[in-house]
């Protein structure tokens, strides 16, 4: 079958925020405890985090981190996790019913991060508490010294202040599950009160207010107009979540939500035209896609085991074990968020270890990359730069959630003397002929090819082996102008072309 496509070098989209490439943890099931963090580990190191698990993280290149929730943030007192470990109380964790130890708080978490050369992303909590609590979070973090709150951060051994820029003003404020859930216009009205003040302290912080917890919520898209409505001038991004899977086991459906996927940012981005021009702003506000990925594998089982268990500590809970299926769809949506990078400034992986996670760590034993870490890693290290429109010509496919889903899933990203091109054959049985025209780049030729193909469907990686992964790929190459060649079906290509 054979597909055309083109790239023209003066035919841009936007430039790509590094921070598309973010993640996510939270203070549940053991994302933190026995996987970021576990003394007596033989990987631990001086401060009880694991190099191996920091390894793994390293290598993905990941230029932020949203923490510390999450569900977790809306019940969450920060102010549990400072001070000497041994008098820090231990705490039930009203979202997860699990016990939280605070072994962990903002001073440790930032030594990590800060290690790995990561910038912060926190989140205050506005379901619990208030603009008092977030203003104080804020002060510890971020001011210098002088002050009650900057000074107790200076007797913690913390001498500098971690000049945090980005804060989640809650998290998804619109869910019933939510501890503190509000309606649009009260959270709206928070919103905009507490971003007040934490702008007063910080005038230059990124302030992300919550959107939909998912584009199937009875208020979605409504409760993105009515909060921004409140709250429009002083924010900076509207936050989006969305989790999928494939429980039909319809593989081209599943690879259809893509498309979905594309539908909900294009609604938002309209929202936000639509506040923006009602009110009159000058600022611009964009999109915060901070909690994303596949997540069905255990869901259902481990949703029935959460709400009975007695409150254990950092109990197993979400380790979904990821397929090469998940693979195939977590490059794809990446794509999706390069295509719609003028909109999605910040993307953020949900999480980032064992829970719902690309890194997996057992307790006491080995850390290991699950089949997702992959596309996840070569995206973050080679698409960042200038995303390129794609025009693809090629054979379509209609499923429930989409209609006219292209077999070749294609996004472009060129950077430096670089064109790199990601590539998705979404066939199930048939290879395509790919004919790429590259416009404005007549000298281009291959400088790398990755691929990752040929593995069954349901196939995984483990503790003792990982089989999916990349390898050198073979059988494109660039002819006048073209790039072209046999992409084999479900099949994942990353090719760098010096230009």
């Amino acid at each position: 079958m054979r597909v055309n496509a083109a790239i023209h070098r003066d035919f841009a989209i936007s430039n790509i925020d590094d921070r598309l490439y973010a993640a996510f943890i939270e203070h549940m099931g053991r994302a933190i405890y026995s996987g970021i963090y576990e003394p007596g580990h033989p990987q631990a190191d001086q401060h009880g985090f694991r190099r191996d698990v920091a390894q793994f993280v390293r290598d993905l290149k990941i230029p932020a981190i949203r923490y510390p929730g999450g569900n977790f943030v809306s019940a969450y007192n920060w102010e549990d996790g400072i001070g000497p470990k041994a008098d820090r109380p231990v705490r039930l964790d009203l979202a997860w019913r699990s016990k939280e130890t605070n072994q962990v708080g903002i001073n440790e978490f930032a030594t990590w991060a800060n290690d790995l050369g990561i910038d912060m992303m926190l989140a205050v909590n506005l379901g619990s508490r208030g603009i008092e609590e977030a203003r104080n979070f804020m002060e510890y973090v971020n001011h210098p010294g002088g002050t009650y709150w900057s000074d107790l951060r200076r007797s913690h051994g913390v001498e500098k202040p971690y000049n945090v820029k980005m804060w989640c003003l809650g998290n998804e404020m619109d869910g019933p599950w939510q501890i503190g859930a509000k309606p649009a216009r009260e959270y709206g009205r928070l919103a905009d009160e507490t971003a007040k003040a934490l702008r007063a302290m910080t005038p230059d912080a990124e302030l992300i207010v919550c959107g939909s917890s998912n584009d199937q919520m009875p208020t979605y898209p409504e409760w993105e107009r009515s909060v921004l409505e409140e709250c429009y001038e002083h924010v900076d991004y509207i936050s989006l979540h969305k989790y999928f899977g494939n429980s039909s086991r319809d593989t081209l459906n599943f690879f259809g939500k893509i498309e979905e996927t594309g539908r909900y940012i294009n609604a938002i981005g309209g929202v936000i035209d639509f506040v923006k021009a009602k009110k009159r702003a000058k600022n611009d506000v964009h999109i915060c896609f901070d909690e994303w990925n596949v997540w069905y594998h255990r869901r259902e089982e481990d949703s029935r085991r959460w709400r009975t268990w007695d409150w254990p500590e950092a109990p197993d809970l979400l380790e979904e074990n990821y397929t090469f299926e998940d693979t195939l769809f977590v490059a794809g949506l990446l794509n999706e968020f390069i295509r719609r990078s003028d909109r999605v400034k910040i993307a953020c992986i949900a999480q980032l270890v064992n829970v719902i996670a690309p890194i997996r760590a057992d307790r006491g034993g080995k850390a290991w990359r699950q089949s997702i870490y992959w596309p996840y890693q070569l995206a973050s290290l080679y698409g960042r730069g200038t995303a390129l429109r794609v025009a693809v010509d090629g054979p379509k496919y209609d499923c429930e959630v989409a209609s006219d889903v292209d077999f070749l899933d294609i996004s472009a990203v060129t950077n430096d003397g670089t064109v790199t091109v990601f590539i998705v054959n979404r066939h199930l049985t048939e290879t395509l002929d790919l004919r790429l025209s590259l416009t404005g780049y007549k000298d281009a030729s291959i400088e790398f090819h990755k691929v990752i193909e040929g593995h069954d469907l349901m196939a995984t990686n483990g503790p003792d082996a990982e089989p999916i992964a990349p390898a050198d790929g073979k059988g494109l190459a660039v002819d006048d102008g073209t790039l072209g060649g046999k992409l084999a079906p479900l099949s994942y290509h990353v090719v760098r072309l010096k230009v």
